[in-house]
């Protein structure tokens, strides 16, 4: 991979958040602690699992992880 996950998240901030990847988005720009460099699924999975304020958004984290894993895969060809 060359993208961080978190640069791949960026595309979907929202000045109004309007839909949940635009809240999970905003939610991680404003985390100063986020793992912005990180491209490792178990680094950012545990991390967003045991960081309080993703509580409600680990399903939203799955389905832009494969996401993420498919298009930087694509990417890579």
């Amino acid at each position: 991979m060359n993208r961080s996950f978190y640069h791949f998240i960026m595309k979907y901030r929202e000045p109004v958040e309007k839909t949940k990847e635009g809240i999970f988005a905003n939610t991680m720009y404003n985390d100063l602690d986020f793992p912005k460099m990180s491209e490792d699924y178990n680094e950012v999975s545990d991390y967003i699992e045991l960081t309080e304020i993703y509580n409600d958004k680990v399903a939203v984290f799955d389905e832009l992880w494969e996401e993420y894993r498919i298009i930087i895969k694509k990417e890579l060809i």
